[in-house]
Order: C-alpha cells, then sequence, then structure tokens
C-alpha cells in the first residue's frame, strides 16, 4: 500500500507497478487524486475510515507512506497496529537500485549543498543527479534513461525517519536547530531521524559532521565511518578569513567565492568535504565555488532602490536560518513573518544588533511585534506590498 498520491507516491506507484508490484493507494482526500489513479491505473481507497484501511492492510505486505505522513497519521499508526512493516521510498529505492549514494540533511543549507556536490561532481564527468527533498524523488530518478552513476540526495528528516536500508557513501549532517515540531513532536524526535543519514554506513564509509555544534556530537559518538569535519577557522576543511582549507591545502580564496557570508562558506566546506570523498579534484571543486551563485530565494538579491538592497531569503523558514543569514549584517530592516510551525521565536532575539527595524507580516506578526517590543523598532504590515512600502 502506498500512502498519499503526490509528487513521491506517484512515483513510487510508478515504480513499484513497472516492476509487477500489486498496489493500492490510501489518500487523505480520495476525491482529489482520482484522474492521477487513473492514470497510474492504481486503486484508490474510496474512504478514510479505518474499517476500510484495515481490510486492506490484511492483503499488504508493506506500506509506503508519502513524507509528509507524520508517525501520528491514521495510516501509519494501523500499519503498526497490524505489524505491517512501514518503508520509505529512499530504502525502495535502494532495493530496486545500487548504485552510489551520496546525502545530506540538516535544518538549513540542504538545498544549496545538494547543489554544490552535483556540480562538482558533473564538472568532473560523473554523470550525478540531484534528488529527494528536490523536484526529483530518488524512486523515479532510478528508471531516468540518462543512467546517472550516482546520485545526490537531499534527505529530508521526514523521508529519513523510517528508512532501514539507506546506505550512503558519504553522508553530511550539516546542522540542527528545532523545526518541524508539529510533525516529528519533539527536538529529539527530530534529531533521531536525522541522525539515521549515517546509521547504516561501515568503516569504508564517510561522515561529514560540523566540528563544533553540541547538538550533533552525541550522535558523531556513534558513527561507524571515516569522520570529516568542517566549520570555521576549525576542522578538517574550514574557512579561515582569507581561504577554503582542506586537510591542510588551500582549495579557493575565500575572495574568488561570489557566495563568502558565513553561512555560505559552513555549505561550501560541507559540499567540498563530501567531493574530496568521491576524489573529486581541488581545482574542479574551486571552479565550482567560484561560478556559484547561489539558489533562487536563498540570500536572492532583488533589487537596489535608493540606495537600499533587497534580498529574498523566503527559504529562510527557521530562526536558526534567519539567524545564520544576517551574520554579517548590520543596519538591516528585516521583513518577517507568516505561520509558526511550533517553533519557539525567541531564539531571534539574537539578530537584534544587526537590525535598525522590523516589519512582521503573515499569522506570527502578533508573537513577533511582542518578541522586539522594546528591544527593536516593529511594526506590522497586512501584505508584503505593504511591508515594502
Amino acid at each position: 500500500m502506498v500512502g498519499g498520491l503526490g509528487v513521491t507516491g506517484q512515483a513510487t506507484v510508478a515504480a513499484l507497478t513497472s516492476r509487477g508490484h500489486e498496489v493500492v493507494v490510501f489518500d487523505d482526500k480520495p476525491g482529489s487524486v482520482t484522474e492521477v489513479a487513473e492514470q497510474l491505473d492504481v486503486e484508490v481507497l474510496d474512504s478514510t475510515s479505518d474499517e476500510q484501511i484495515k481490510d486492506e492492510l490484511r492483503e499488504a505486505s508493506s506500506v509506503i507512506p508519502s513524507p509528509g505522513m507524520p508517525p501520528h497519521h491514521q495510516l501509519n499508526l494501523l500499519a503498526d497496529q497490524a505489524g505491517i512493516p512501514l518503508l520509505s521510498e529512499l530504502d525502495l529505492g535502494v532495493y530496486f537500485d545500487d548504485r552510489p549514494l551520496v546525502a545530506i540533511t540538516g535544518t538549513n543549507g540542504k538545498t544549496t549543498v545538494t547543489e554544490l556536490t552535483t556540480h562538482m561532481l558533473n564538472r568532473s564527468e560523473v554523470r550525478a543527479a540531484a534528488v529527494g527533498n528536490t523536484e526529483v524523488p530518488f524512486i523515479s530518478a532510478i528508471d531516468d534513461p540518462a543512467m546517472y552513476e550516482l546520485f545526490v540526495v537531499e534527505a529530508s528528516s521526514f523521508a529519513l525517519q523510517r528508512t532501514q536500508l539507506f546506505r550512503p557513501t558519504s553522508a553530511a549532517w550539516l546542522n540542527l536547530a528545532p523545526d518541524h515540531l508539529d510533525w516529528h513532536g519533539s527536538l529529539d524526535a527530530y534529531a533521531l531521524s536525522k541522525s539515521k543519514i549515517w546509521a547504516n554506513q561501515q568503516e569504508d564509509d564517510f561522515a561529514i559532521a560540523p566540528h563544533t555544534d553540541e547538538a550533533i556530537e552525541p550522535w558523531v559518538a556513534g558513527v561507524d565511518a571515516q569522520l570529516i569535519t568542517f566549520g570555521l577557522n576549525i576542522g578538517d576543511v574550514h574557512c579561515t578569513k582569507s581561504h577554503l582549507v582542506a586537510h591542510g591545502e588551500r582549495v579557493i580564496a575565500i575572495s574568488d567565492m561570489p557566495l563568502a557570508r558565513p553561512h555560505n562558506q559552513l555549505n561550501a566546506c560541507a559540499a567540498t568535504a563530501l567531493a574530496l570523498t568521491m576524489d573529486i579534484s581541488p581545482h574542479l571543486i574551486a571552479e565550482v565555488l567560484s561560478g556559484f551563485e547561489g539558489l533562487e530565494h536563498r540570500m536572492e538579491p532583488v533589487a537596489e532602490v535608493g540606495g537600499i538592497r533587497f534580498f529574498n531569503d523566503s527559504k529562510a523558514t527557521t530562526p536558526h536560518a534567519t539567524i545564520a543569514a544576517l551574520n554579517g549584517f548590520d543596519k538591516a530592516v528585516l521583513i518577517v513573518g507568516g505561520r509558526n510551525k511550533g517553533l519557539d521565536l525567541s531564539d531571534l532575539i539574537e539578530i537584534a544588533p544587526a537590525l535598525v527595524g522590523i516589519v512582521a507580516i503573515g499569522e506570527s506578526s502578533s508573537l513577533l511585534v511582542e518578541l522586539f517590543d522594546g528591544v527593536v523598532p516593529t511594526v506590522s504590515a497586512d501584505s508584503m506590498r505593504d511591508a515594502i512600502r
């Protein structure tokens, strides 16, 4: 049984049926996926009742839920009660395909490091594809006619939570800060999911970790793989004020990197560490870093009006990401808000010295106005259009 008929669910169904497996789909809104189900020629349960799910589970050998279905979701609970194995889409891909994997997880920076690492591999003429928590599910990439030699997997905590077989040759855990607590239930559960990126690694694999991160250090202690650390001014791969240095050798001058703020330096270090484990030469790594200008919605320069520069960092959806983005700024005005995911916003006080003002928008605007009261001048706005006026 496949849970959910979104992008990953569709790819999972296609992979299973093309290999001769019988599949039935559960979806929270069965009426909304009728057309897609017809295209895939797959049955969708017409009810979300416990009884119908239990009936179907009697015939099921496994359940592969959507990464978006939390542990307390109805389907997952009923499968557990019935003793039916819950599998990850990542595990299914590993079961069907044995090509090497590089993997990246972390609260922030996953996509940037995934793209950087993929570019480095491709520059060295390794046919690599960025998959996972991207536009391309891993399970669909394994059947791509391009016949990739290697997959670079952006691994979300949702996808990792259920993994049992997933074993990357090289795996980086970038950082950890509270996020998705509404899904995981606690920071400990969130961290446990992240840690599974290293769980199946062996002595000939590589685990990439920040040199000093108190939240990740307890998990590093249990790693069986060869450990490589990264950081600012410290670690096997690190950035000094002048250069990115890997294992004692200079790779690139910081002045030659278009993205050189501290959080981007850390991303560059992590990608470099991963690439070196795949025997990519330092000069090719430097070529990629010197030409990489970032991704959309991640500290993306938007405009300069009247001497004021505007940046779009709308992918920063946690206090940790916002703090990292503002590191190195002063006299900034922060437009911030939206829906809170059950996170403690009080950590944002840390960025107060970098700010001359805050414009709060969205559902959390009142919380932000209260948080910064008497600390940073803060006003609320009804929309982004109002905020930039």
